[in-house]
């Protein structure tokens, strides 16, 4: 047995229950196994189980008073993997599906990921199951600083940066973040997302959607291809596929996609910048659900199909796909749909959106596939922006954010394509982005020692 083999079974051993965990670690680890015998100082101290093992894992319940002034109780997690090259760094997810499982895969990832962006950033994630859909901003607020009550003592600038996930807007951090400066007396960068008033920086919002796009227009000009008139399909109706479909507008393609958790909108005309813009509005400001679309505009709305679903069972054209919901949306009959009806390049705006089956499907059929923890950087790396930003007290423009968003997301894609090719797995941007997000943890983990 190879040694991330027995790192896969041994994480399976102890943690039977998270699988979402198990798949993040397996995915990983085999994809490592050609640093095995180049780098045997790694296998000497332990790297690759060090690696698998959260530095610190905080479990904590909040109770929090409701509008009809009863108790509700949820739970909280901190999960911080690994600050090895900088302090803990990932968001917090609010959404009901959350559990230590989905958690430990998100930080494991932001591991590779954080590094990949050449900023001095570590790994970690954190969140609750609490749901804010359908409670009002006064409930919000309150279950944010109950939230707050634990963490604070966990987190810090140099310690464990925090940002925001599913669930965790703009009005999510602001609350937690105007307590955290209450009960610390401290007015510090110690999570971004921030409102540009108190110290958040111009593109974060727009981050990782526009990341993802560079990153397929990146993968796509391998084969002297653009993303002008070209279709694409984004799953998701969220800030990250918003601003994805926004800078495939302005790159010339047509998108003709978007989703929520219970229906799925099919505009062949294409989502153009006004029908972007009252998705926003529908989905930031009313918070209402993405079937409003089709009554407003010429669409076919899908009940309970997702897009991937959808494309699948129409056969609708696509050339690019870019999965921007949540983990696991497309599976091996997913993958086979986008395949069979023309689809040439996936990237992953979501995390782990791809079950193990479908990326199969995609690396067999020559498919362009950019994993998540390469193509959906751009949030993080403009955090890590924010983050100098706020060190500095200085605030950068718009157009020198998004400039540095860009010559991050090309460096991650040459980076792993750099890695794949070292490594004998030349285009690979699964073992590429892996490997070249590892190396650089493992070798400062050897360089610590024992610790």
């Amino acid at each position: 047995m190879s040694v991330t083999n027995d790192v896969v079974a041994r994480v399976r051993q102890m943690d039977p229950d998270q699988k979402e965990f198990h798949q993040a670690v397996e995915e990983v680890m085999e994809t490592l196994e050609p640093t095995v015998d180049r780098h045997p100082e790694f296998v000497k101290m332990k790297i690759y189980e060090r690696l698998v093992e959260p530095e610190r894992t905080v479990i904590f319940r909040v109770p929090w008073v409701d509008d009809r002034n009863e108790v509700q109780v949820n739970r909280g997690f901190r999960v911080q993997f690994n600050n090895a090259i900088g302090p803990f760094k990932g968001g917090l997810r609010f959404h009901p599906s959350v559990n230590l499982s989905i958690i430990k895969f998100l930080g494991f990832e932001q591991i590779l990921k954080n590094s990949l962006t050449t900023l001095a950033m570590g790994g970690g994630k954190g969140g609750s199951d609490f749901d804010p859909k359908g409670k009002s901003d006064g409930e919000v607020m309150r279950f944010c600083q109950s939230f707050m009550r634990e963490l604070f003592r966990h987190i810090g600038p140099e310690t464990d940066v925090p940002a925001g996930d599913i669930g965790v807007g703009g009005r999510e951090i602001g609350y937690l973040y105007g307590y955290y400066k209450k009960i610390r007396n401290d007015h510090t960068g110690v999570l971004t997302g921030k409102g540009i008033e108190y110290g958040g920086s111009l593109i974060r919002p727009e981050a990782t959607g526009y990341g993802t796009v560079y990153f397929a227009t990146e993968m796509l000009a391998t084969r002297g291809i653009d993303l002008k008139g070209k279709r694409v399909a984004i799953s998701g109706a969220g800030n990250v596929a918003q601003f994805a479909i926004e800078k495939v507008n302005q790159m010339g393609g047509t998108v003709i996609s978007v989703c929520d958790s219970t229906s799925t909108i099919i505009d062949e005309q294409g989502i153009d910048p006004e029908k972007c813009r009252y998705i926003m509005e529908l989905k930031n400001i009313r918070r209402g659900r993405i079937s409003e679309y089709a009554d407003t505009y010429k669409a076919a709305c899908f009940e309970g199909d997702n897009v991937w679903d959808v494309i699948r069972k129409e056969g609708i054209k696509v050339d690019v796909a870019l999965p921007c919901a949540t983990q696991n949306e497309i599976d091996e009959g997913h993958a086979q749909g986008l395949v069979n009806n023309g689809c040439i390049c996936v990237a992953e705006g979501a995390n782990m959106p791809s079950s193990p089956e479908a990326i199969r499907v995609f690396q067999a059929n020559n498919l362009l596939y950019g994993p998540g923890k390469a193509s959906n950087a751009g949030g993080v790396a403009t955090s890590g922006l924010e983050m100098s930003q706020n060190s500095s007290k200085l605030s950068w423009s718009r157009d020198e954010v998004d400039g540095k968003l860009l010559n991050i997301m090309k460096g991650i894609h040459k980076s792993c394509l750099d890695a794949a090719e070292a490594y004998g797995k030349k285009g690979d941007y699964v073992t590429g982005a892996n490997i070249a997000g590892f190396v650089k943890v493992a070798k400062t983990m050897v360089a610590y020692g024992v610790v």
